[in-house]
């Protein structure tokens, strides 16, 4: 089978981690999976919410969206509908999910991380960038705690990625462009911890069924990309 771009079925779109993107946030990332871009910032507030009081834990929690013209036709801004998105609601649950478990959170005080991700650029797996992005702006922010003299210890406890996978023309593929993604007969997006760990494993027969067999192609294909994605987020960060 020959994919759209010419990539082998094992294959990442080319990576790109583009830090101190922005100027104000302690964190900030510009990922580039192919075509895909996402504006990832980490910002520390000195505060919790209400069911984090006098527990001695800080919180990390997510926000994402696609601005306008992020893809093919405009979409509107969530403001404008006086409600959120759903798809966006869904999404950045998974974005604080995932990175939370990157994190001791009696290590990081009672102070809240914030993710914002902005979706600048979209062609399939905004998702995967933002969770792989979020977590070097988040990285870069512990990093700041600590040369502050805030904290005496970084809370990361490991590294997280994630990447989509799906099967395209009966075939398991790695990270999904758009069109393959529309097309794709099984869609799946899988988050993975440098430990070789299952964070979160999100999987949709979305045109077809499938079996075992092909489950762990698929799974096997998600270990190949994370452990890719991760030796990039290290060598972004000189680790």
């Amino acid at each position: 089978m020959q994919r759209i771009d010419g990539r082998k079925n094992d294959m990442l779109r080319n990576l790109t981690f583009t830090r101190n993107y922005i100027m104000h946030p302690e964190g900030s990332v510009l990922i580039e999976m192919g075509n895909t871009k996402v504006i990832c910032t980490a910002t520390i507030e000195e505060n919790i919410p209400m069911f984090k009081k006098n527990s001695g834990e800080g919180w990390l929690t997510a926000e994402y969206s696609m601005l306008p013209r992020a893809t093919a036709t405009r979409n509107q801004r969530d403001i404008s509908k006086l409600r959120n998105n759903p798809r966006s609601v869904e999404i950045q649950r998974l974005i604080g999910r995932a990175l939370r478990a990157s994190i001791d959170l009696k290590l990081l005080g009672e102070r809240t991380i914030m993710l914002d991700c902005d979706v600048i650029q979209a062609d399939g797996g905004t998702r995967t960038a933002s969770i792989s992005g979020a977590f070097v702006a988040l990285y870069d922010a512990c990093q700041k705690l600590v040369s502050n003299n805030v904290i005496k210890k970084s809370p990361i406890t490991n590294f997280v990625s994630a990447i989509s996978v799906g099967t395209y023309h009966g075939e398991a593929i790695l990270d999904l462009c758009y069109e393959e993604d529309f097309k794709a007969g099984v869609d799946m997006n899988v988050v993975m911890t440098d430990k070789g760990e299952f964070v979160e494993i999100q999987g949709t027969g979305e045109h077809s069924t499938f079996d075992r067999k092909l489950l762990n192609e698929m799974l096997t294909l998600a270990e190949i990309g994370n452990h890719e994605i991760i030796r990039k987020q290290k060598e972004v960060l000189g680790i």
